[in-house]
């Protein structure tokens, strides 16, 4: 297990798709060590299960592109449990083959859509029930700083699923505002991930022609990125709902960068 941070989550059951690697994973392992018992739910048994052992808490295999499997994830989540108090809906692909909208083919957009955007979708059509049932919960869409700006170096379907989850999270973060469950968009910048590592490592010059961008000069680690989906699970942030929580080393509100 975790060494214990705090004990803010302690006794809530988080949900994190994606959870057997990159920000999924430091999340998991943020969660555990906040008090949460962590469902990790990931389509790799290795590294889903790992994971889960490492924290205490249970793996569920999921395709999340599957509604029937994101259904059963959140019922199992509840039966083992009891309660959905927070979903980390994490899950998604940058593949090489979504580019520019010129080069990119209707299969590679729908590939994409379908992991980064309606997986999103089903996770929080099933995990709402839950929460609204109990009167509360958190739910935390990864979305991107990409959401919010343009970029020359396109990858045309990620990004247009990004704006979706953004949408769609501040669309819910409203709707269900009253009756107790908050809905956020976490909007990452560049992450020091094996996804991104992999993306960047066949080609140094389009890592470097992106870092040049970031004020704060360097990728985000995962933890980074974890500490803020751990804030956004937490009571500390109970009156945010709705919003565009940007954790992006500065990117978005820069227009040059230090040199």
């Amino acid at each position: 297990m975790p060494e214990v941070v705090s004990n803010r989550l302690q006794g809530r059951t988080a949900v994190i798709t994606g959870g057997g690697s990159g920000i999924g994973l430091a999340s998991a392992r943020r969660l555990a060590a906040e008090g949460a018992h962590v469902v990790v739910a990931d389509n790799d048994p290795a590294t889903g299960k790992a994971a889960a052992d490492e924290v205490g808490g249970l793996f569920v295999p999921v395709d999340v592109t599957s509604e029937e499997e994101v259904r059963t994830l959140y019922d199992i989540t509840r039966d083992t449990y009891g309660r959905v108090d927070i979903a980390f809906n994490n899950a998604g692909i940058s593949p090489p083959e979504d580019a520019s909208i010129l080069s990119t083919g209707i299969d590679a957009w729908r590939k994409v859509q379908d992991v980064n955007l309606t997986s999103v979708y089903y996770c929080c059509k099933y995990a709402l029930p839950h929460m609204l049932d109990a009167g509360k919960g958190s739910i935390i869409n990864t979305a991107s700083f990409v959401a919010v700006m343009g970029a020359a170096t396109s990858q045309i379907s990620y990004s247009a699923s990004k704006g979706g989850v953004l949408a769609m999270s501040r669309e819910l973060g409203v709707e269900f505002a009253r009756r107790g469950v908050r809905v956020n968009a976490l909007c990452p910048g560049p992450v020091n991930t094996p996804l991104l590592r992999d993306l960047f490592a066949r080609d140094p010059e389009r890592a470097a022609r992106r870092l040049v961008h970031v004020p704060l000069g360097r990728f985000a680690e995962p933890e980074e990125i974890a500490a803020a989906v751990a804030f956004l699970a937490s009571d500390d942030s109970s009156f945010m709902t709705a919003s565009t929580f940007l954790v992006d080393g500065g990117i978005s509100g820069a227009y040059v960068t230090p040199v």
